[in-house]
């Protein structure tokens, strides 16, 4: 009922764990698999180890969810050594790279593509990593960005991370497809920042962060929504989903993939399990088959 299939993955539901502070080890990734992901995302790692922002690097207050880690890892060469590979494991995993450099992005990918991920998602959107001009805002850039890592990555499919803090994300889309790229990641978190009344300053050590959680998902869906009307390749909706029904309306606005992360935070590692329970149920009830029958419904 809820079998996907991704680039040519197979996957049993749609349901992947986003980039974030899981999928760090082998056993991390194979433990979300067995908690009923279909697919599970690396840690984003780049080409040299980084330690990330300092704390207080992230708070959560209602539906937001606000952090600036500052993409805290250990480094592609690292992550080679531990892995090995990541085509025998129990579940389809992605590889998420970002560089700070372009260059940087087509070495990174061509060592994450020696492990065999099922795909290779490409970070460009960090919304408090100071890449100078940043990659997400401009399409020459992001086709720049695809281009190198579709040349380093041979017949892995690649997804490009897009960004809401955009005047149009359509034409950043549309770059990354012309340029080659396999599916689109829609979205990363928003710009955002929180202020400590009685300290007078802000909470977050970076004072900028990514908002997540339930407060995004209208803004993911609007992308989703606008990328779907805008491209031929498949995307990952990702962004505040949190129920079964926030998959559902993800699905309607056209996506393939339903990217979650923050949720684990307030359902629980078994989340993924969860929202297919809860996708099931509405489908049965509404007398729908398969997500094939609903995906891009919005937009009949």
């Amino acid at each position: 009922m809820l079998q996907t299939k991704l680039c040519n993955i197979q996957l049993k539901n749609p349901t992947i764990l986003a980039s974030g502070i899981l999928g760090v080890t082998k056993e991390s990734v194979d433990r979300i698999g067995k908690k009923g992901a279909g697919a599970v995302t690396l840690k984003s790692l780049c080409h040299e180890e980084r330690q990330g922002n300092s704390n207080p690097a992230m708070f959560s207050y209602g539906g937001v969810f606000l952090n600036a880690v500052g993409l805290p890892g250990q480094g592609i060469d690292s992550a080679i050594k531990d892995f090995g590979r990541l085509d025998n494991l129990s579940v389809p995993a992605i590889g998420s790279i970002y560089g700070y450099k372009i260059g940087q992005f087509g070495e990174v990918a061509k060592k994450m593509a020696s492990l065999k991920p099922a795909m290779i998602e490409v970070d460009i959107s960090c919304p408090h990593m100071d890449y100078g001009k940043p990659y997400y805002a401009d399409p020459e850039l992001a086709a720049k960005v695809t281009k190198i890592v579709k040349q380093n990555t041979g017949t892995i499919p690649v997804s490009i991370k897009l960004s809401p803090n955009v005047y149009d994300v359509r034409e950043i889309a549309h770059a990354a497809e012309k340029a080659g790229a396999d599916a689109i990641t829609a979205i990363n978190t928003a710009s955002g920042m929180a202020i400590d009344i009685d300290a007078k300053k802000p909470i977050l050590a970076n004072r900028i962060g990514g908002i997540s959680g339930p407060v995004l998902k209208p803004i993911a869906v609007r992308c989703v929504y606008e990328i779907y009307e805008t491209v031929k390749i498949p995307i990952i909706g990702t962004g505040g989903v949190t129920y079964g029904k926030d998959a559902i309306e993800m699905v309607m606005a056209g996506a393939a993939g339903i990217g979650i992360g923050t949720a684990i935070y307030y359902r629980g590692n078994d989340v993924f399990k969860k929202v297919c329970d809860e996708m099931i149920r509405w489908m049965r009830k509404n007398k729908v088959k398969s997500l094939d029958e609903i995906r891009g419904a919005a937009h009949r």
